[in-house]
């Protein structure tokens, strides 16, 4: 029992708000067939059981007109007692003798309201007279319903013209002759009519209201889970100036939109001391850096071997790594004034090797491009600064005459950017950096790195057997 109540706990858990909703209107429309049903039932029997009682009460008073014919039997009965018997039965059937709720065979056929009587009687002699299907028709015992009483459901034909009936008859005799009184059921019923209304009517009702309701709830969790999305979205690129709404659209949300607020107000404060953090650590390089390399400009002026200038030269080119390095860090920071737009990853890939172009040939080295439009969402600067330094680690590290491919396309369905080159491979030149390979094939990894995670790519660094390639596989 637990299981199973698990089991439609976890269910229910599954569903969404407007299929609970929905369910809930269409089980109530069950209820209420179900409902509907029974009392259905109940009426119709509560009809019949009225056609049983004004049958009855038909035969009682037959049989008290015919008490004075009771001693006919077979042996002494004349067909001229079964005609006047037949006579009398037809004026006994349209005659003053009705019960008074009883309706003519007219009304009952045109309107299919019950309550119209049928008659059948038998002598031993001489042609039967009234409904013969009476007999002939076996029909339903009822015992319930009475002694000898049955229901016989007559065909459209039989007694209307223009619709099946139901009648409930006694079938009994008095002295030799076989009698069969019965009354056509009421169909409907007032009060079977209003129950009946009143059900569908309420079933609609509850379905509409359901249905109302489920579209209603699903538009407001819709737009607050949008209100949320946005404010997420774009935090995501660095602008916190948006909030979700913690009240007024969903009252089911507004815990999770509180937590998600705080969450952004803590990510904002966070951001705004790395900022901080960030301008005074540059400020406080830069100015060293500066004089750093003033006083190297001082020192080749009086370096006069060729060794001294060279290292001088050396020093400086490292002084200009660590100060762009630290630039673009600081545009990296600036992610507030990112503007993400649709980014063609193969005009990337043909722009750095235009720009490389040169200094490549100036070594003999080939710059191969490999490219099908595509194109994800990115900010074009910062992409277009991952590929320069990816193009400019494989033509520094490249051989002399060796070919370095720029490949920009689609894989399983995917954006995919990769630069081979034929240099020392990925594990020489982790061994030769001493590192875990997160830095390992050349300056300006961790930036490029940075960059694609940003936007929501990853980077991977294999064996090309020679060299080594790296690629940026994205997400959309």
């Amino acid at each position: 029992m637990r299981g199973a109540f698990r089991r439609l706990r976890a269910w229910l858990n599954r569903q969404t708000t407007t299929q609970l909703a929905v369910g809930i209107a269409v089980l109530s429309a069950l209820a209420l067939t179900g409902s509907l049903f029974v009392t259905s039932t109940a009426v119709r029997m509560d009809q019949r059981e009225k056609a049983a009682l004004a049958a009855l009460a038909d035969y009682v008073t037959m049989s008290d007109k015919l008490a004075a014919e009771a001693s006919f039997t077979r042996d002494n009965i004349s067909a001229g007692d079964a005609a006047y018997l037949s006579a009398w039965l037809t004026a006994f059937q349209s005659g003053p003798g009705r019960i008074e709720d009883a309706r003519t065979l007219e009304d009952t056929c045109r309107t299919g309201r019950g309550g119209a009587g049928v008659r059948f009687i038998r002598a031993p002699v001489g042609k039967p007279a009234g409904l013969a299907e009476l007999e002939s028709v076996r029909g339903e015992r009822s015992p319930r319903l009475g002694e000898d009483v049955y229901i016989l459901r007559l065909s459209q034909g039989v007694l209307c013209p223009s619709r099946p009936v139901e009648v409930v008859v006694v079938r009994r005799s008095v002295g030799a002759l076989d009698i069969a009184v019965g009354r056509v059921v009421d169909a409907r019923g007032d009060a079977w009519g209003w129950a009946v209304a009143a059900v569908i009517g309420a079933g609609v009702l509850m379905v509409a209201i359901g249905l109302i309701a489920a579209t209603f709830a699903r538009r407001r969790l819709t737009n607050a889970v949008a209100q949320v999305s946005l404010a997420l979205d774009r935090a995501a690129v660095g602008d916190f100036s948006l909030r979700a709404p913690e009240t007024a659209l969903a009252p089911e949300l507004t815990e999770l939109t509180g937590h998600v607020n705080l969450t952004l107000d803590r990510l904002e404060e966070l951001l705004s001391w790395l900022r901080d953090s960030a301008d005074q650590l540059a400020h406080d390089f830069r100015t060293p850096l500066a004089r750093a390399s003033a006083r190297m400009d001082r020192l080749a002026e009086t370096a006069s071997s060729p060794e001294a200038r060279a290292l001088i030269a050396e020093a400086r080119a490292d002084l200009a790594g660590i100060n762009r390095a630290m630039t673009d860090a600081m545009a990296l920071r600036d992610g507030e004034a990112w503007s993400f737009e649709s980014v063609s990853l193969d005009m990337l890939v043909q722009q750095a090797a235009e720009l490389y172009q040169p200094l490549a040939e100036e070594r003999g080295i080939e710059l191969k491009v490999v490219a099908a439009p595509v194109s994800v969402l990115g900010v074009r600067s910062l992409l277009q600064r991952a590929v320069t330094n990816l193009v400019d680690n494989a033509v520094k590290y490249s051989p002399d005459g060796g070919v370095v491919t720029l490949f920009a396309g689609q894989q399983a369905g995917r954006p995919v950017l990769s630069v081979t080159d034929q240099g020392p491979g990925f594990a020489a030149a982790r061994a030769q950096a001493g590192t875990d390979g997160r830095e390992s094939h050349g300056m300006g990894l961790a930036f490029v790195r940075a960059i694609l995670k940003r936007h929501g790519a990853s980077m991977t660094i294999d064996d090309a057997a020679p060299g080594a390639v790296v690629t940026a596989q994205f997400s959309r």
